[in-house]
This record gives structure tokens, C-alpha cells and sequence, in this order.
């Protein structure tokens, strides 16, 4: 697995497991940090395609390579569709803009 990827996905996990088990006052920091680091993920994903040769041309492509299949394996599946649905703007050339990853 490309190293940055596998960093940022470690980071996103670790946010996740703190999240699913945060009570009361610190769930909302714990969210936003979780937050936060699902988008930095991403961020590295997109990197990732954008060096990829060839690059892959639709979706299912990109989603059937063995790194994505990785990260499928490891990733909560609440967090598939949010993933999928990220990928697809990386094909599409989409970047979000920090407003837009919150909404």
C-alpha cells in the first residue's frame, strides 16, 4: 500500500475507533477530528490516483486495484458509501473545497 495512504487510513481508523467510543462532552471534538482526518485520507487517495500510469478510466477500475480492495477490507463499512462516493469525485476531477467536505 502506498505509504501516505496507509498513514493517513491508520490516522482515519484510529479517529473512528475514538469516535465510536467517545461519551458526552468530547464527542464533538473527537467527530471533528475524525472528520478532519477522513478528509486528509482522501486527499491522499487523490494523490495517489493522480501519480497512478496508466490511471485508471472509470470507477470500477479504480475500485477493483488491489490497494482500493485493501482499503475496503480495513475501512467500516458506515464509511464505504462516503468513500465510494469520494473516489468518484477523484475520477471526476472533483476537488472539494474545505466548506463543501463538511456539508
Amino acid at each position: 500500500m502506498n505509504p501516505n495512504v496507509e498513514q493517513a487510513l491508520l490516522t482515519t481508523l484510529k479517529n473512528w475507533n475514538a469516535m465510536s467510543a467517545s461519551l458526552g462532552d468530547e464527542q464533538e471534538a473527537v467527530a471533528d477530528q475524525f472528520q478532519s482526518s477522513f478528509y486528509l485520507f482522501i486527499d491522499a487517495v487523490r494523490e495517489w490516483v493522480y501519480e497512478l500510469e496508466p490511471r485508471p478510466q472509470t470507477i470500477d477500475e479504480l475500485l477493483d486495484m488491489d490497494m482500493v480492495e485493501e482499503i475496503l477490507d480495513v475501512l467500516p463499512a458506515p464509511l464505504h458509501l462516503n468513500f465510494e462516493t469520494e473516489v468518484e469525485l477523484i475520477m471526476d476531477n472533483v476537488v472539494r473545497i474545505d466548506d463543501d467536505k463538511y456539508d
